[in-house]
């Protein structure tokens, strides 16, 4: 049974449960293995209602996509003002991704849900590959604002921003996050020390 992250059930629309119930689904198990007929059985719904606020399943899933691009750059903007923020620079997103990693925020990690929704959709949906920039921009945008204003911003925040993504995957098919961690660190190293 999915949980209703943050919100419980009794709380919410018919249209929000079904969402809610999808995000939690769909992130857990993956876009493609998630029926209609399992998130219509644990959103606690009919077909009727499921289509009257869905009327397809790719609806679902960009709703889903814009829903955790909510959660994960509110939970990301405020890990990394917890952690040090622009007093500490870069250097933050190695605690802060840590602690998405080992599962301490956001629930269990299973990789960002933009590049999973890109590797099974990709063409086949290409909304999802525009919601996937839109996403990474904001991603960059939040790292850029870390750096100090003079030299290189832009160039070092994509830099590290798929640096970041590089971590993701990597930490995705291991058991242990910590060799990613390292590498990341590594190149936050890098991408701040003078030349």
């Amino acid at each position: 049974m999915s949980q209703i992250s943050n919100v419980g059930a009794g709380d919410l629309s018919a249209r929000d449960r079904i969402l809610h119930t999808a995000h939690d689904l769909f992130y857990a198990e993956g876009l493609r293995a998630t029926g209609i007929d399992r998130v219509i059985a644990e959103a606690g719904v009919t077909k009727v209602t499921f289509y009257r606020h869905f009327p397809s399943k790719n609806e679902l899933i960009l709703a889903y996509l814009n829903l955790r691009h909510e959660r994960w750059m509110g939970w990301f903007t405020e890990a990394l003002q917890r952690h040090g923020g622009a007093t500490k620079g870069v250097q933050v997103l190695v605690p802060v991704m840590k602690e998405w990693f080992r599962g301490e925020a956001l629930g269990q990690f299973r990789g960002c849900a933009f590049l999973n929704g890109v590797s099974e959709l990709g063409p086949a949906l290409p909304a999802v590959i525009e919601l996937t920039r839109q996403h990474k921009q904001a991603m960059t945008a939040a790292i850029e604002a870390l750096l100090p204003p003079a030299g290189p911003r832009k160039r070092t925040a994509e830099a590290l921003a798929t640096a970041l993504d590089g971590a993701i995957v990597h930490s995705q098919y291991t058991a242990e996050p910590a060799p990613a961690l390292r590498a990341l660190q590594f190149i936050v190293d890098r991408a701040v020390s003078p030349p």
